[in-house]
């Protein structure tokens, strides 16, 4: 019997897979009006930007947790963002902050059981994954939003 085990994706294509997701989530925020980005909300839902700076405090914070092992502090709040070009720049360095930091993960770091945020236990896999998941998860709401405004978004499947 092998017991060995096949890999599906490699850490490389996982974060391409992953930086299409996020070029996508970033065109979902160009295509809010900005006062709608801020104060727009569905059934008591979160603005979308409020969305955002979720997003914006996991990806890049537990990715750079994950290379370096130092404990961050969960922060999904951002104080005095309230401009569209605001929200957008953070959205860009955090990408740039995944890209930095996503090199300095050994790949046999990938399989390690993580505690990420000092809260979140799973794999750094599972991690990933859940990282993404969230932003698809609010992407989703966002689309739901700016239907509602009569504003077409763009295709989901358009990752590039």
């Amino acid at each position: 019997m092998n017991t060995a085990t096949a890999q599906l994706i490699n850490a490389t294509d996982l974060l391409k897979h992953w930086q299409g997701h996020r070029a996508l989530t970033r065109r979902v925020i160009e295509a809010f009006p900005e006062k709608e980005l801020f104060e727009y909300s569905v059934s008591g839902m979160r603005s979308f930007s409020g969305m955002v700076m979720e997003l914006l405090g996991i990806g890049a914070p537990g990715i750079k947790e994950i290379a370096t092992g130092n404990i961050g502090t969960l922060n999904e709040h951002f104080e005095g963002i309230n401009k569209k070009e605001q929200l957008l720049q953070l959205w860009d360095e955090s990408t740039e902050t995944i890209n930095t930091y996503w090199a300095q993960i050994p790949e046999e770091k990938f399989a390690e059981e993580i505690t990420v945020f000092g809260l979140y236990k799973g794999t750094t896999w599972s991690s990933i994954f859940y990282f993404i998941d969230n932003e698809i998860h609010h992407r989703a709401q966002a689309y739901v939003y700016l239907r509602s405004l009569g504003i077409t978004p763009p295709f989901f499947w358009d990752r590039a």
